[in-house]
């Protein structure tokens, strides 16, 4: 998706298209770092508890509001915190050190001489390389690009995504299920998924087992696409209706050697050629292929490195078993301080209780069939910004 400006708040968690450096230098102009009083340092070498110094008060700066520019000789000035330093101040002197004085101010403690002052440049200098391409905003990012001057930065858009369960047998949550119906979770969970990743998600409502009724809630949505995600509908039944419309379309379907998630499809779809995934729609290989499969697209889209979740060895705390020929893809609960991974809940794909009360996948190779405990295995974790 090609990159544009955009205003900065609508970045945050976007990957910038731009090297971005500073047109100013932070700070831009010497500045008191304390509320105070100006001074020279030669002025104020000798003063202590037992022998202060006294000077005459010539003026107050405040930040924003500076009239003072310059500071003569044996003279203090008034400053609040983040007001420029006028010509001939070197050093500021806290209000805790002084009796606060407003015609004259008596000073009973030595400063260090630049105490308290913060230099032009000693932050950013003009020019310097704040945030290079392909760094994701966050909210720091954005207060640095922010304090030089910047209100747009080049980005990728957040990609829109359409999320379409199909199955005659689902309902709305909160509506009166029958005694062969159940609840649509699956789209709730690909498009939180979606707008996790960063995307902009539309959640459909429920698409019947009808090829037609299908097409038509499809062609609706493009307008608003740049990328459609369905689940159900894609194996070998005679009610999968995603398959039975799509595959004269030009959608590939076909088996994926994994477990669980094998029934895959992928095509391009109407005049502008928008790219679907269909997943299956056991609830847990519908995750399973959203990770490995549409979040990566996703992060294409948006210019986002890596584009897959980066896995971690860790060591099982049980044996496992897994049948031969498939990748698995198992449950687990990942505790990155020991480096050691706990399966949880069983190999079902239709086991979304053990999917919420997981952190992260189990990847065991197809040529596995036998871990021991203590085995390290491949783990990706789920709920952390990568």
């Amino acid at each position: 998706m090609p990159a544009y400006p955009q205003p900065l708040m609508d970045c945050l968690g976007l990957a910038v298209a731009e090297d971005i450096h500073a047109a100013v230098a932070l700070p831009s102009f010497d500045n008191s770092s304390m509320d105070g009083y100006a001074v020279r340092y030669a002025d104020v070498t000798t003063a202590s508890a037992e022998g202060s110094v006294r000077l005459p008060v010539v003026g107050e700066i405040g930040a924003g509001q500076a009239s003072l520019l310059a500071l003569q000789p044996g003279a203090a000035a008034k400053i609040m915190t983040g007001a420029p330093l006028p010509t001939g101040a070197d050093t500021v002197v806290p209000y805790e050190w002084t009796d606060r004085g407003v015609a004259t101010v008596e000073i009973r403690q030595a400063p260090k001489q630049a105490q308290h002052v913060r230099y032009a440049g000693e932050d950013v200098a003009k020019g310097d390389l704040l945030v290079p391409a392909g760094t994701v905003l966050g909210p720091r990012h954005l207060g640095l690009i922010a304090s030089v001057g910047r209100a747009q930065v080049a980005v990728r858009p957040r990609p829109r995504v359409v999320v379409l369960s199909t199955g005659t047998e689902l309902r709305e949550p909160g509506e009166t299920l029958g005694h062969d119906s159940i609840y649509d979770g699956n789209s709730f969970l690909l498009a939180g998924a979606a707008r996790r990743a960063g995307a902009i998600a539309y959640r459909v409502g429920i698409v019947p087992d009808e090829p037609r009724a299908f097409m038509t809630a499809l062609t609706d949505q493009l307008v608003r696409a740049d990328l459609v995600v369905t689940s159900g509908g894609v194996s070998m039944g005679d009610y999968d209706v995603v398959k039975e419309a799509l595959a004269p379309e030009g959608v590939w379907f076909g088996p994926v050697n994994m477990q669980p998630g094998k029934p895959q499809g992928f095509g391009r779809i109407g005049e502008e050629r928008i790219p679907v995934l269909c997943l299956p729609g056991n609830p847990v290989s519908s995750f399973v292929s959203f990770e490995l499969f549409v979040l990566p697209a996703l992060r294409r889209l948006m210019g986002m490195t890596p584009e897959a979740r980066p896995a971690h060895r860790a060591a099982l705390t049980r044996p496992l078993r897994s049948p031969e020929g498939k990748e698995q893809y198992l449950r687990g609960w990942y505790d990155s301080h020991g480096a050691v991974v706990s399966p949880v809940g069983g190999a079902g794909s239709h086991l979304i209780g053990d999917l919420a009360g997981a952190n992260c996948l189990i990847v065991i190779p197809p040529e596995t069939t036998a871990l021991d405990t203590d085995t390290e295995v491949d783990v990706i974790e789920l709920d952390v910004e990568f």
